[in-house]
């Protein structure tokens, strides 16, 4: 006997104010990826670490983040997503301290990793909490869309909390203001926020674990390190010995019953197909991130903190971009919804393309356009995914969808980076080889050279740039319309209105 579908739960005020102490630390992490930009001047003045320790200083926090995604989703699926998020948060709190007050550049360094793993337990964590807090379809997109517009907006505002920060304060300050924010995310998260997990876990599979850090970690490597200093034969061994590792990972996954990413996920298309687009935007979105930066600071000769203040106004309609696109694919087959995204996205790149050595508006516009286009592909594909995604897997669920933000964002950097590098260095072929490598030694040599020979340089160099960047863009905008045309062939039926009620009541309807 069927008995009439039950509707969803509806959340109330408790939900969302749980929802509102869940986006601190999606705020913060997002943030710890950019606050050093500012800070890393006065770091060398205090701490004087050589070029390779300088280096680690910026990635560290970002490898052992994107290591151990996986790891840390299976993890808060079998302890409980409630529990995983108070151990990092203490982690978190804990490890900011010590960066804050690091007295050697090898101890900054190990507590940037320590930073990572506890943002690994972090972001996996929240947005499976998410998932469990907000049954009802419409208010779970809702959520999802503010969630995805608070780890964009937490990017853009850490270099600029960087320097408001150092203007007042000494370097540590910037590693300072996690603290406060995660004693309230301790106090608070007990009160608020029930705890999820997973009933019949199965045992946790420990081989698989350095199987996925081996599988990220040197993949993610490779790609950073050609995009910052150009193909070589070792960043391709990297990668390729990630991609031997991730062969052995998918292999043991699909042979055991307690695998850490669980079959379930990949049933249907929604879920896989989800994880392919979020990938391809977080592509297109780091890779322009590659030269926007590059274009305020060394073509428009902007200061750091000027170029951070211009590129929030960006993020002004980006903002508004993830609740509109919920909304609509609430009346409207998100397929449509989606693919329009990726098309809206391309047009940004076009308007980048258009742009020329002094074209701020166009720039910023560009940059606004791309940025709405993609927090609407993201927000509307995770929680496509998610809802794909049985209840008690949500935490595998989210650090996959993380996961592959992360290959797409080292991808898109690394190929549009290259793309365009190429263009510049073929455009100054006859010049100094300093200037030739890159646009910031073109500007220091021009600096040294002076007069009209290093005012000529300049200028030459800076119209390579961007002549690099449009091609760049173009090869962005190509892949987000085959993309777009992606999404409507493979999610077609799956995010249309009726669909998604039909498959709710399947949900809720007991069989008896």
């Amino acid at each position: 006997m069927t008995h009439p579908a039950a509707p969803a739960r509806l959340a109330g005020r408790r939900e969302w104010i749980a929802f509102t102490v869940l986006v601190l630390p999606l705020l913060l992490v997002s943030m710890d990826v950019s606050v050093l930009y500012f800070a890393i001047p006065a770091i060398t003045r205090e701490l004087d670490p050589s070029a390779s320790q300088q280096l680690w200083i910026f990635d560290s926090y970002a490898f052992a983040l994107s290591g151990l995604l996986i790891t840390m989703g299976s993890l808060g699926d079998r302890i409980g997503r409630r529990k995983l998020l108070l151990i990092g948060a203490a982690a978190f709190g804990l490890a900011s301290v010590a960066a804050g007050y690091a007295g050697s550049a090898e101890m900054l360094i190990a507590a940037r990793v320590l930073l990572g793993v506890g943002g690994a337990t972090l972001m996996p964590s929240t947005l499976a909490l998410v998932r469990n807090l907000f049954q009802d379809d419409g208010q779970r997109g809702r959520a999802i869309a503010l969630w995805s517009g608070a780890m964009t907006a937490g990017i853009a505002l850490g270099s600029v909390m960087s320097g408001v920060m150092l203007n007042h304060f000494w370097w540590g300050s910037v590693f300072l203001i996690n603290v406060p924010a995660m004693l309230l995310l301790l106090a608070l998260v007990p009160l608020l926020v029930p705890e999820f997990k997973d009933p019949a876990p199965g045992r946790f599979d420990l081989v698989s674990v350095p199987l996925s850090v081996a599988a990220v970690l040197p993949v993610v490597y490779g790609l950073k390190e050609i995009a910052a200093e150009g193909f070589e034969p070792l960043h391709g061994a990297c990668i390729a010995v990630g991609l031997a590792f991730g062969y052995l990972f998918v292999r043991r996954q699909r042979i055991r019953e307690d695998a850490m990413v669980p079959r379930a996920l990949f049933r249907g298309r929604a879920f896989g197909t989800g994880i392919g687009l979020n990938t391809v935007a977080a592509f297109a979105i780091m890779g322009s991130a590659y030269f926007t930066t590059q274009y305020l600071q060394s073509v428009l000769g902007m200061g750091t903190l000027e170029a951070a203040l211009w590129s929030l106004a960006p993020s002004i309609p980006i903002g508004a971009a993830a609740p509109i696109s919920a909304t609509l694919a609430r009346t409207t087959d998100r397929a449509h919804v989606i693919a329009g995204g990726f098309v809206l996205a391309a047009a940004g790149l076009g308007m980048v393309s258009l742009v020329g050595t002094d074209s701020l508006w166009l720039a910023l516009t560009g940059a606004g356009v791309l940025g709405c286009g993609i927090v609407t592909v993201m927000s509307l594909v995770s929680d496509m995914a998610l809802a794909a995604a049985p209840a008690e897997k949500a935490g595998s669920a989210a650090s996959l969808l993380e996961t592959g933000q992360e290959f797409g964002g080292a991808l898109g950097m690394a190929l549009l980076g290259s793309l365009g590098t190429a263009v510049y260095r073929d455009d100054l072929a006859g010049a100094e080889p300093a200037a030739r490598e890159t646009l910031g030694g073109a500007v220091a040599t021009a600096g040294q050279l002076g007069g009209e020979a290093g005012g000529a340089l300049l200028a030459l160099a800076r119209e390579a740039f961007v002549h690099g960047m449009r091609y760049a863009a173009w090869g962005g905008a190509a892949l987000l319309l085959v993309a777009a045309g992606a999404a409507l062939v493979l999610l077609r039926g799956l995010g249309s209105p009726s669909a998604a009620a039909e498959s709710a009541d399947r949900e809720r309807t007991p069989v008896g």
